[in-house]
């Protein structure tokens, strides 16, 4: 099994992409698998489960957001199947008592998913990382922002935001390398910042005019259920802000250090290296 490939379920997600990326650039091959890539994947039907992880030797694992786990049946399917190696991604918080605020459905689905591969019997590790960095140069947040103005329920609350490039490095030097099975790795920047000053950060390096605007819960809600979102949906975004709005994701961990032996990136050389690649042109 030393040659064999590695599968990573979300490849086309903000880390999955870039865990496939260092992977192939190191040589070994991936299966990149989603519900639209290379390798059909979908959390939704198990029939594709099997064939993903027929002969693979590590599973990078991006869980399913909407309850209930499935994580726990995976992991099962994958010992099955002969996996020696799982890498799962979680978040930060989830064993903390209203970290994401009243609602504890997320923190149930990640510890459920985390209780499952620390049972699974093989080398396990898993990531909690911090707010992604990139949620603001792709996606919904990157057209708010090119827009003009970004509006969050999340007050004056500050977070330490984690380059998605360093949780891919993690992930895969959990992956291909010794030391790491059994380890929990918090995973942040180096300093929080507020949303108000990352939002004047972008718009002086991408030379556009934007703004944060905090609002609250309620509206926020409100205008992404207008926007055609689930109540469901809407709700568990107010809830993710919640470990910004109280400064929850405020605190510097040191698990890119433990893992790497490096820093965390700051995030004013991610705004910067995503501006060089033309995150916010309009």
């Amino acid at each position: 099994m030393d040659n064999a490939p590695v599968l990573v379920i979300g490849a086309t997600g903000k880390t999955g992409r870039r865990v496939t990326a260092r992977l192939r650039e190191q040589g070994i091959e991936v299966r990149a698998a989603s519900r639209s890539g290379e390798v059909r994947f979908d959390w939704a039907d198990p029939d594709t489960w099997q064939p993903a992880l027929e002969g693979v030797s590590g599973v990078y694992i991006v869980p399913l957001d909407a309850p209930p786990s499935r994580t726990p049946a995976l992991v099962e399917a994958a010992v099955a199947a002969g996996v020696s190696r799982l890498v799962l991604l979680s978040a930060r918080g989830v064993d903390v008592p209203g970290y994401f605020g009243a609602d504890t459905t997320a923190s149930e689905l990640h510890l459920a998913g985390e209780r499952a591969v620390r049972e699974s019997g093989v080398d396990w590790t898993i990531l909690r990382p911090s707010w992604f960095a990139q949620n603001f140069s792709e996606g919904d947040f990157r057209d708010a922002i090119v827009a003009g103005e970004l509006a969050l329920p999340a007050g004056e609350g500050r977070a330490a935001f984690v380059d998605t490039e360093d949780i891919a490095a993690v992930a895969v030097a959990a992956l291909t390398g010794d030391g790491h099975a059994g380890r929990t790795y918090e995973l942040t920047g180096p300093r929080a910042v507020g949303l108000a000053e990352l939002l004047g950060e972008i718009g002086r390096v991408a030379g556009i005019e934007t703004g944060y605007v905090p609002v609250g819960e309620t509206d926020f809600q409100d205008a992404l259920v207008a926007e055609g979102v689930s109540p469901e949906e809407a709700k568990l975004w107010s809830d993710a802000m919640h470990a910004i709005r109280t400064s929850g994701d405020a605190v510097v961990a040191d698990g890119v250090r433990r893992a790497l032996g490096r820093e965390p990136r700051d995030i004013a050389d991610v705004v910067r290296d995503e501006d060089a690649r033309g995150a916010w042109k309009q």
